[in-house]
């Protein structure tokens, strides 16, 4: 009598019935779903009878020299130091700092001078501010 053990195949499993069988399914339930959208919010909008008036504000023009001397408003200071234009800004504001300022500075002035103009302005409130440049045409 032999004992010894015969060899065997392995048993071979056929995926390609069960591939086509889970792409069918992904199918089905991809064309049976329904998509709800209730995640959409409703809010009606309370109503205004005024419309909000537009004031046109003139900006606040701060003219810087070549010297460094500032003019606001066409209107020269007294003296070139920080608190005098504050005083000035804070003047011309009516504490209502929502006004675009321009600052207007020489191509001769120093950068100082300018970087002290915006953070005068920044520390009022003032949160446009431009600053005006000139358009040169270049020749070609």
């Amino acid at each position: 009598m032999r004992l010894g053990s015969k060899r065997r195949d392995d048993p071979e499993l056929n995926l390609t019935s069960l591939i086509d069988v889970v792409l069918l399914l992904v199918i089905f339930f991809m064309l049976a779903t329904t998509f709800v959208t209730e995640g959409r919010l409703r809010v009606v909008l309370p109503e205004a009878g005024a419309v909000p008036a537009e004031t046109a504000r003139k900006p606040v023009v701060i003219t810087i020299t070549a010297q460094g001397s500032y003019r606001i408003n066409e209107r020269a200071l007294l003296n070139n130091s920080r608190e005098t234009l504050r005083a000035a800004l804070r003047k011309i504001a009516d504490g209502a700092p929502g006004q675009p300022v321009t600052i207007r500075a020489d191509a001769r002035t120093t950068h100082q001078s300018v970087v002290t103009a915006m953070d005068v302005a920044a520390r009022l409130g003032f949160t446009q501010v431009n600053i005006a440049t000139i358009n040169q045409q270049t020749e070609e």
